[in-house]
């Protein structure tokens, strides 16, 4: 047992060593206003997928000015560095979306998709501020309020890009958190980015895929995307992590635009599945395309075009509730041999 326990600690402190090199912050005290200068000028950067986190009502935005004003602390602001030595921020839209609220200038606010500056409302320790806004204070708490430090913390760039994604995981503590895919286009900004926003548009990809309501803009269908190119050119290398097999593959992809053969065989992938599913890939009356399914129909579709042979048609729909597919779909199905094999009853049943 000691021997089991020794073991245990030498691989603990190993794996502690490996992971806490890959991890490299900067911090800074910056003042209100040196804050707000930097996100007016572009330094800072709110990704477009934290947008509709800026949630706070008027009364919990003038409890942090409250805050601030009292010198009662607040948690730090993280942020990453972008390869131009810019920031984004990770955790702290909505403290950074009030302090722009409150003292920000007409850009800024318009920045932050309002319409008029803050007004205080619903204080109890400094009720006297209630019904004011920034400009109608007293110049005396107006500079107090502009110089009031705010920690920050940044991952700096020597940090890997898992490192990054997993900081706006473990920190993605806003009103309305942000899904993995969402994640990846905040992290694994690019080319390639762009493009699986683009073909999440294809108008035969968006007829098959059938998404729950709270899915249309939360990157579900562009993950979806991203499945089926990863799935297409590495399945057999998958091994039980779908969230790691897809950050790996969008990394190494991020910076390249994606290939017009890629491309060209992702429209006549959709294409066919079109004409072949006109209700989608859905089983029953669920009306919703289970992911699994998903990437069996598409990536099997997809292979028996790479070989080159002729498609058998009428079969995709009998396929939706063939018993040896349906047992590498449904239930703990995220194995290699199960992906393998779902994907290739697809591609087999196709071309044989």
């Amino acid at each position: 047992m000691k021997h089991r326990i020794e073991i245990s600690v030498a691989s603990l402190q190993e794996q502690l060593d490996k992971e806490r090199r890959l991890v490299s912050f900067d911090s800074y005290d910056l003042s209100v206003r040196q804050l707000l200068e930097m996100f007016e000028s572009g330094e800072i950067s709110i990704p477009p997928e934290y947008q509709r986190q800026f949630i706070w009502d008027e009364t919990r935005q003038s409890e942090l000015v409250e805050s601030v004003l009292l010198g009662i602390p607040v948690p730090s602001l993280f942020m990453a560095t972008n390869s131009d030595s810019t920031w984004e921020i990770v955790d702290g839209v909505q403290r950074l979306g009030t302090l722009a609220h409150f003292l920000g200038s007409k850009k800024l606010i318009k920045k932050i998709e309002k319409n008029t500056p803050l007004r205080i409302e619903g204080l109890e320790k400094l009720s006297a501020m209630n019904g004011e806004c920034h400009e109608s204070l007293p110049k005396s708490v107006q500079l107090m309020f502009a110089t009031r430090p705010m920690r920050v913390t940044v991952l700096n760039d020597k940090s890997d890009m898992a490192v990054r994604f997993d900081l706006f995981e473990r920190l993605n503590t806003g009103g309305i958190a942000l899904t993995n895919q969402e994640i990846r286009n905040c992290v694994f900004r690019g080319a390639f980015n762009d493009d699986l926003k683009r073909l999440a548009q294809d108008e035969n990809f968006t007829s098959v895929i059938k998404l729950k309501p709270g899915d249309a803009r939360n990157g579900t269908s562009e993950e979806y995307v991203l499945r089926y190119f990863a799935f297409f050119e590495k399945y057999k290398q998958f091994d039980h992590s779908v969230k790691e097999f897809l950050n790996s593959y969008m990394q190494g992809a991020a910076k390249k635009k994606l290939s017009a053969s890629n491309e060209r065989n992702f429209r006549k992938t959709f294409e066919f599945i079109a004409g072949e599913l006109p209700k989608g890939i859905v089983r029953g009356n669920r009306g919703v395309t289970p992911v699994n399914l998903f990437e069996a129909i598409t990536v099997g579709c997809a292979l028996a075009m790479k070989s080159g042979k002729k498609l058998k048609t009428g079969v995709l729909v009998d396929l939706l509730d063939n018993s040896d597919l349906r047992i590498h779909t449904t239930g703990a199905t995220n194995s290699r041999k199960a992906v393998t094999s779902r994907i290739e009853i697809v591609r087999n049943a196709l071309i044989d």
